[in-house]
């Protein structure tokens, strides 16, 4: 009589055994962002450069950074470049009512400058030289470069770099790319206005020596940014 018990507790204790058997093995399953699947060519690799750009994986971002044409009303001429530096946006106008737009990271010279310039040289793989401030504030690091930083995947200026003048003189604001992907979209410590290496690649191409700039006046100061 008690086998008896003992087999049939044992037999309705069974689906609960199972049970618990098969959740013990059940992995959570994770969800995706879906991101269209031409930003994968768009941020793939670029062997063809002096120093080969790595895939970027677009989905590790905002899909509202990546690279693409939206509706922008402006009386601009197209090929005008307008940054928006509180939103984190630059827009390359068109003239049909869209502009290309790319998301960008702002650093603290990038709040110090606002109204109109244009590009006066355009750089590929540019070297870069801290400031002396830079140097005084994290020498560890800064200060081998103070004769300059040369060109390169390492650089925190990136793949290109466009150089905004005033009157014929350099206003010291650059437009150009970066070695932290992560760092777009965001506000930073230091530089000007990055972007990702892959869309300075290509606003680099669209854009010529003397191309309008505008940079809009957000209301912030340096001292408002975010360090990373």
């Amino acid at each position: 009589m008690t086998s008896s018990l003992s087999r049939r507790g044992f037999l309705a204790l069974m689906p609960f055994a199972l049970a618990a058997c098969a959740s013990s093995r059940t992995m959570p399953v994770q969800t995706m962002a879906y991101v269209d699947p031409m930003y994968s060519e768009i941020y793939g690799p670029i062997p063809s450069e002096p120093y080969p750009v790595p895939a970027f994986n677009p989905g590790s971002v905002d899909p509202q950074l990546l690279r693409q044409v939206v509706p922008y009303q402006t009386a601009e001429l197209p090929g005008t470049i307008i940054v928006d530096p509180g939103a984190r946006f630059l827009y390359l106008t068109r003239g049909d009512g869209q502009a290309v737009r790319y998301g960008v990271g702002v650093g603290r010279a990038g709040y110090d400058y606002e109204g109109e310039a244009y590009i006066g040289r355009k750089g590929t793989w540019p070297s870069w030289t801290p400031t002396k401030d830079m140097i005084a504030e994290n020498p560890e690091v800064n200060a081998p470069w103070a004769n300059g930083m040369p060109g390169g995947l390492e650089n925190p200026l990136g793949a290109r770099a466009l150089y905004l003048y005033n009157n014929g003189r350099d206003t010291l604001y650059r437009i150009h790319g970066t070695n932290d992907p992560s760092s777009i979209g965001r506000s930073v410590s230091s530089g000007c206005v990055r972007l990702f290496n892959h869309d300075i690649i290509d606003l680099h191409r669209r854009v010529t020596v003397g191309s309008k700039v505008i940079v809009l006046n957000t209301g912030l100061q340096a001292s408002d940014t975010i360090n990373v």
